[in-house]
C-alpha cells in the first residue's frame, strides 16, 4: 500500500492484513501490537483505523517525578477529548477502564491503549485491572477490537503476553520489525530522494529500516549532506536519539544495557566474550539482559551449526543488528562535543577513521536483516533451507577458525557462502582469494556442493567477472527493488 502526499504510508501489507482480518470475527479481539522505537506501530495503526470508529488513548511519556495519577489523568483527559465525557478525576484504574467500556460496548469499534507501559508501569495493579476489565466489560461487545501496543517490549512480554492472566485471551501478537529494504526504498524515494543506489545506500547504513529516520531524509540534499546534518550537526535528530532510546526503554537500568550494547560495536560476539569485555559477572542476569536487547529489536543472536547434519548447535554469537546504534557508537558518540561546536560543517564522511570498515559492518547488516530479499534473489525456497545465518566456525586441533558472513545450508546439499563486500571503488580480483581460503577453511562433508555468492554495493572490476568465480553476483541495488 502507498499514498502519497501529506500523509505518506509505505509498506505493511501483511500487518493490515492481519488486522483486517480480526473484522471478520465473531467475538471481541484483544491484540497486542509491539516494537522498536520509531519504527512506525502508531502509524501502521493510524493506517488500519482509517474510516473505522476508534478511540487512541495514550500513555504520558515518562518524566522525572511523573506519578500513576498523573498516568490516570492523562487517560481521563484524552477520553474526554476523545468521547465528549466530562472530565473525571479518579483515583483507581478500573473506574477508567470501565468509564471507557460504556464508550465502545456496542458495534464495530476500536480501542487502541498506545504506550501501554507508559501507562502501567507505575501501578502494580494495572495489569490485572485491565485484565479484570477485559473480561468484564470490554469482551462484551462482540465487534471490540483491543489494541494494546507499546515500545518495550519486556514489559509487554513480561505483563501481557507470558502473564498467565491473559492465557486464552490475547487474539493476536504482531511484533513490528523494520521495514525491508524495497520499503525502505519506496518511503525515502516518497520523501523526494532521487539518489543512486550507492547514495541511497549510505542513507539506510544509518537509518536501517526505521521508518521515522527515513522519514528525515530530505531530497533537496545528497546522501552526506543528510547524514552531516541529521547525525553531524547540534540540533540533528539522530544525535541525541541513542540516549533517548534507553532512557525510554530501560530507565535507570539504561548504562547496564548500553555497556552491553558497546561490547557489540566493532563485532559480534560469544556470551562469555561479552561478559569479559563488559567487566560483568557471567550470569543468569546477563542472559536477561541480552533477551531483553534482543526482544526489543537492538540485537540478534546468530547460532552455527553442523555443516554434516545441518543441525544447530550451541555455537553462538550476538550481532548488534541495529544499523542506528552501531553507527552512532562507531562515529557519532566520540564526537559529540564537537558536533555542539559545528565542526563537522565542511567534513567529508570518507575522511572519518576507519570510515570504509564501518561501511563494511553496516552493509553486512543490512543484507543478514533483509535475508528474506537475498533467497528469493538466489531462488532459495523457505522450505528448502536447513539452516541460514551468518556462519562462525571455531579453530579446534582439526579444523581452521572461520567466518562467513552469510550462509545457507539447504536439503539439497548446496551451501551458499556469501560473501558481503562494501567497496567505494569495484570490487577487485582479492575478493576472489579472500573466498577461496574461507571455503577451504570449512569442515565439508562430502556431497556438499559450496557456490560462492557476492554481494556488492559499489560494482565489481571486468576481472572479477571475466574469471567466473561466483555462482551469482548480486548488486546492493536489486535488494532495493522488489
Amino acid at each position: 500500500m502507498v499514498e502519497y502526499g501529506d500523509d505518506i504510508f509505505i509498506g505493511r501489507r501483511e500487518e493490515l492484513q492481519e488486522l483486517d482480518a480480526l473484522l471478520n470475527k465473531k467475538t471481541a479481539s484483544l491484540v497486542v501490537v509491539k516494537g522498536r522505537r520509531r519504527v512506525g506501530k502508531t502509524r501502521l495503526l493510524q493506517e488500519f483505523v482509517k474510516k473505522k470508529k476508534s478511540i487512541v488513548l495514550r500513555g504520558l511519556a515518562p518524566q522525572e517525578g511523573t506519578t500513576e495519577q498523573d498516568e490516570r489523568d492523562e487517560f481521563a483527559r484524552q477520553l474526554s477529548t476523545a468521547t465528549g465525557l466530562p472530565e473525571v478525576k479518579v483515583d483507581d484504574w478500573t473506574k477508567l477502564f470501565i468509564l471507557a467500556a460504556r464508550e465502545v460496548k456496542s458495534g464495530r469499534v476500536i480501542l487502541i491503549l498506545d504506550e501501554i507501559s507508559w501507562m502501567g508501569s507505575k501501578d502494580s495493579k494495572f495489569v490485572s485491572k485491565l485484565k479484570d476489565a477485559w473480561d468484564e466489560y470490554f469482551k462484551k461487545n462482540p465487534k471490540l477490537i483491543l489494541i494494546l501496543c507499546g515500545s518495550i517490549s519486556t514489559w509487554i512480554d513480561e505483563n501481557i503476553v507470558n502473564n498467565t492472566g491473559f492465557y486464552g485471551r490475547i487474539s493476536w501478537t504482531l511484533s513490528l520489525e523494520q521495514l525491508p529494504l524495497p520499503d525502505a526504498n519506496a518511503l525515502l524515494e516518497a520523501h523526494g530522494f532521487k539518489g543512486s543506489a550507492y547514495e541511497k545506500f549510505k542513507i539506510l547504513s544509518v537509518t536501517g529500516g526505521v521508518p521515522w529516520y527515513l522519514e528525515q531524509m530530505q531530497g533537496n540534499y545528497s546522501a552526506d549532506e543528510n547524514i552531516k546534518r541529521q547525525c553531524f550537526t547540534k540540533g540533528g535528530v539522530l544525535v541525541e536519539e541513542y540516549d533517548r532510546i534507553f532512557k525510554e526503554l530501560f530507565g535507570k537500568r539504561d548504562v547496564l544495557y548500553k555497556t552491553i550494547i558497546k561490547t557489540l560495536a566493532n563485532s559480534s560476539l560469544e556470551y562469555n566474550e561479552i561478559a569479559k569485555n563488559a567487566e560483568y559477572k557471567s550470569s543468569g542476569r546477563l542472559s536477561q539482559y541480552l533477551e531483553d536487547l534482543e526482544k526489543a529489536g537492538f540485537v540478534a543472536r546468530d547460532y552455527s551449526w553442523s555443516l554434516k547434519g545441518g543441525k544447530q548447535l550451541a555455537i553462538s554469537q550476538f550481532r548488534l543488528s541495529d544499523n542506528y546504534l552501531r553507527f552512532y557508537l562507531k562515529t557519532i558518540a566520540s564526537k559529540r562535543a564537537l558536533i555542539e561546536k559545528g565542526r563537522f560543517k565542511f567534513v567529508a564522511l570518507s575522511s572519518f577513521p576507519g570510515w570504509e570498515s564501518i561501511m563494511g559492518l553496516q552493509f553486512e547488516n543490512l543484507v543478514v536483516n533483509n535475508r528474506e530479499i537475498l533467497l528469493n534473489k538466489l531462488n532459495i525456497r523457505g522450505e528448502d533451507i536447513l539452516y541460514d545465518n551468518p556462519f562462525l566456525q571455531r579453530k579446534t586441533a582439526l579444523t581452521k577458525g572461520c567466518q562467513i558472513d552469510y550462509m545457507i545450508q539447504t536439503k539439497y546439499k548446496n551451501l551458499y557462502a556469501c560473501e558481503v563486500k562494501f567497496s567505494r571503488n569495484p570490487v577487485n580480483t582479492n575478493v576472489i582469494e579472500d573466498m577461496r581460503e574461507k571455503i577451504n577453511r570449512l569442515a565439508l562433508p562430502r556431497g556438499l556442493a559450496v557456490l560462492p555468492i557476492l554481494i556488492h554495493v559499489n560494482g565489481v572490476a571486468e576481472s572479477v567477472t571475466a574469471k567466473d568465480y561466483f555462482y551469482s553476483v548480486i548488486d546492493f541495488g536489486d535488494l532495493l527493488k522488489h
